[in-house]
């Protein structure tokens, strides 16, 4: 999902506003049936990529996301109004690929706008906010091969060479808890 914001709002990237930003994503991760598992916050926008059990928890968790950005943005910037655009974009993934493209898109953002080395954006959630319920976001999106992995994830893989392996801990997996196709799956939604 995209949100973006009106003119005259500072960058979110600013380090003050970015604290309350994030604060605010962290405090409303995971509320109304709507989980944000992973971010990446920009200038004048925020990429999120949640899960859903319906567009109904989407919408109410949006709605009282923004409410809480808006809040701790108008609070530092010392202004009262609108923060963000009317609406949001929206767009649910269904394949393991799909995923994939989205997570490095979101978490690599900065990095491949920027043309800068590959390293973690420090405006992006370097680990999942709240842990994925669906198989595509906890495991399906790792075994796809759409396209390299987010710069995040390349030291899981750095740490598994034979040389290292004895003084790493091993690596951790999560048990799918449903399959895409299934009736008991949460839909993901995401910008990709």
């Amino acid at each position: 999902m995209v949100l973006r914001t009106v003119a005259g709002i500072p960058s979110l990237r600013r380090p003050d506003v970015f604290a309350a930003v994030r604060a605010a994503l962290l405090a409303g991760s995971s509320r109304f049936g709507m989980r944000i598992v992973h971010f990446s916050v920009q200038g004048n926008h925020i990429h999120l990529i949640s899960e859903a059990h319906d567009g109904l928890s989407l919408t109410r968790g949006m709605q009282g996301l923004t409410v809480r950005i808006a809040r701790a943005v108008n609070r530092l910037a010392e202004r009262s109004g609108k923060v963000f655009d009317d609406h949001y974009f929206a767009r649910e993934l269904c394949t393991p690929a799909e995923v994939r493209r989205a997570v490095r898109y979101v978490l690599d953002n900065a990095m491949l706008h920027a043309g800068a080395s590959p390293r973690t954006d420090g405006c992006s959630s370097s680990t999942p906010v709240v842990a994925p319920r669906t198989w595509l976001l906890a495991v399906g999106w790792r075994r796809s091969r759409a396209g390299p992995l987010p710069v995040n994830a390349w030291s899981a893989f750095e740490d598994r060479r034979p040389d290292t392996a004895a003084s790493q801990s091993p690596p951790v997996t999560v048990a799918p808890l449903s399959r895409p196709g299934r009736s008991n799956q949460i839909p993901l939604l995401a910008y990709g």
